[in-house]
């Protein structure tokens, strides 16, 4: 698994290419050979993109799903919609599809946000908004998700 650190401000071309920051690509160097899955996001306007290997093992989870339970199914289905296998160009950019392109609302000035093992691509001004919305309530949040969790062996996080 690829724990990525990181959030790098790029600017997309007119043809929807973006240039991976230096940074960010030394730590993909691992897995920059595979291919990639650049996909819609589901909670959220911007898109993700996942390694290869992290793809696959997120569709061997997808796989368990019994296909014959209507909501699996639909579930399956709009969690693939709009999927595409992307690579890194000669040059070191990444060529962002228009109809994803249209769904994140990215227009020129792009973040990239790591996102432990993939990367979320984000319009800047629409993960700004995100953020802000985000840290009001971040605190509260944190104690719902984390609050509970002791990883020690003494109960102390």
């Amino acid at each position: 698994m690829i724990n990525l650190i990181g959030t790098y401000e790029c600017k997309a071309d007119v043809k929807g290419r973006l240039m991976i920051s230096s940074a960010l690509k030394k730590q993909l160097m691992p897995v920059l050979q595979d291919s990639f899955v650049l996909k819609r996001a589901v909670f959220q306007p911007c898109l993700e993109l996942y390694p290869m290997a992290e793809w696959n093992a997120m569709m061997q989870k997808i796989n368990k799903l019994n296909r014959f339970v209507k909501k699996n199914n639909d579930f399956i289905r709009l969690f693939t919609a709009g999927l595409k296998m992307v690579e890194l160009d000669a040059s070191g950019r990444l060529l962002i599809p228009a109809d994803l392109q249209k769904f994140a609302g990215i227009k020129k000035e792009i973040v990239l946000s790591s996102a432990v093992n993939i990367i979320e691509i984000w319009d800047k001004e629409k993960y700004e908004l995100a953020i802000d919305a985000a840290t009001q309530d971040f605190g509260e949040l944190a104690e719902q998700v984390m609050g509970n969790v002791n990883d020690d062996a003494d109960g102390i996080s």
